[in-house]
């Protein structure tokens, strides 16, 4: 951060979180802008262009889920949502809009910051072992290019979000071989699931990522369930291994 100062969109309709979270994260280094609605949001993020959206749920004019879902048509800035709800089934509603991760309301704000380094240093982060030297690896009409961090389908280029890039770059690292969704979420998100509702996290993105690479989601061919275990991705075949 010497150079280029982070920047964080705080987005919430209580203005004491955003002057704590605000001055939190400038002390530790961030540039923190805020906005107090949806609407307000969206004409932040598309002045500001931050590196990382902290976005609650509740808010009037448009709802968290709503600027989701509208930031997710322009770009795959990492999100981490804000969320009161109760329900775990609304706090995942944010991850299959395309949120990176959760926090749940009422949060330490030391929490909330190791979040946001874990996933900006994930989303940064290049390499992983296990991957060829040219770092582009061909599987079926997939090919995966681990330097520029795209995905190709053919000649057609999947947007991934960082964070499904860095799931995807994990689970090729080690072909054949399956990950826990406890190790996933430890390598991937940075941190150890502490309720069984974490692990949700991973299988969301595993969601996300077979309905953007698989031709049949309902019956993935690359991105496998290990029964009892968690998932794997298909063997990869080295040419020298072809008989």
């Amino acid at each position: 951060m010497e150079n280029h100062k982070e920047k964080i969109l705080v987005v919430d309709d209580e203005a004491s979180i955003r002057r704590i979270l605000e001055t939190r994260l400038s002390m530790i280094g961030y540039d923190v802008v805020t906005a107090a609605d949806g609407e307000e949001a969206l004409e932040t993020f598309r002045n500001s262009e931050p590196d990382l959206v902290v976005l609650d749920v509740m808010m009037p004019k448009l709802d968290g889920y709503g600027v989701c879902q509208e930031l997710r048509k322009e770009s795959d800035v990492p999100i981490i949502m804000l969320t009161a709800l109760g329900d775990v089934a609304d706090r995942i509603t944010g991850l299959e809009l395309g949120a990176d991760d959760y926090v749940v309301k009422p949060f330490s704000p030391k929490e909330l910051e190791a979040r946001i380094r874990s996933v900006l240093r994930r989303v940064d982060k290049n390499g992983a072992s296990g991957i060829p030297s040219s770092g582009v690896i061909q599987v079926t009409n997939i090919r995966i290019d681990t330097n520029k961090r795209q995905v190709y389908k053919g000649d057609e280029r999947i947007r991934l979000t960082g964070m499904e890039f860095s799931l995807l770059e994990l689970l090729v690292s080690r072909s054949g071989e399956p990950f826990s969704r406890s190790e996933i979420l430890q390598e991937v998100w940075g941190y150890t699931p502490e309720r069984h509702v974490d692990t949700r996290v991973v299988d969301v993105h595993i969601s996300r990522l077979r309905a953007k690479l698989e031709d049949d989601p309902s019956n993935p061919e690359l991105i496998l369930t290990a029964r009892g275990t968690g998932y794997l991705f298909q063997r990869i075949v080295e040419p020298g291994e072809l008989g």
